[in-house]
């Protein structure tokens, strides 16, 4: 399974690609799309949008991993990302890519083992489970990446219902 982790954001949208199989996680690229400080907001979103249905284009995951919102103190900052995470929801449904959603407690957790885990703790543990050489950058592509694995770990390790159960006598 190729799956596409997208750390939202409105001036950088972090992205990390992995291949996960049979329990094996292996990443594939990582980055970030940015837009300029200058631009309207508007203009922003606009780009967003298209360099997102280009890249899911050139790295055809078969899902995608978003972050969901979680405001702080900024509540400005807040709503911008809001609008392009919005755009980013779009883009996955245009091009037709299953979403997954995961708060940051349940990414700290798939990664680290441990819900309330500092950000440092969460970009080591994506590191060693990659096993990369050092922690990816920009820190939005190490969440990107952090939110694929949250998806390959959630997704491979989940039970099954019990209508896939076949009771043998």
């Amino acid at each position: 399974m190729r799956i596409l982790g997208i750390d939202p954001g409105f001036a950088t949208i972090g992205f990390g690609l992995v291949d996960a199989e049979r329990g094996q996680v292996h990443m594939k690229t990582y980055g970030a799309i940015t837009t300029p400080a200058g631009l309207p907001l508007s203009r922003r979103l606009y780009q967003i949008g298209s360099d997102m249905e280009e890249l899911i284009g050139q790295l055809k995951p078969d899902v995608i991993s978003i972050e969901e919102l979680f405001f702080n103190t900024n509540i400005t900052t807040g709503i911008a990302v809001a609008h392009g995470r919005g755009v980013l929801l779009y883009a996955a449904e245009k091009c037709g890519v299953p979403l997954y959603e995961y708060t940051p407690s349940q990414v700290k957790l798939a990664v680290t083992g441990y819900g309330k885990a500092e950000k440092r703790q969460v970009m080591d543990m994506t590191k060693r489970l990659l096993k990369l050489k050092s922690v990816p950058r920009p820190d939005d592509a190490a969440d990107a990446l952090a939110l694929a694995l949250c998806h390959a770990r959630s997704f491979t390790s989940r039970l099954p219902s019990m209508g896939d159960v076949k009771e043998t006598v």
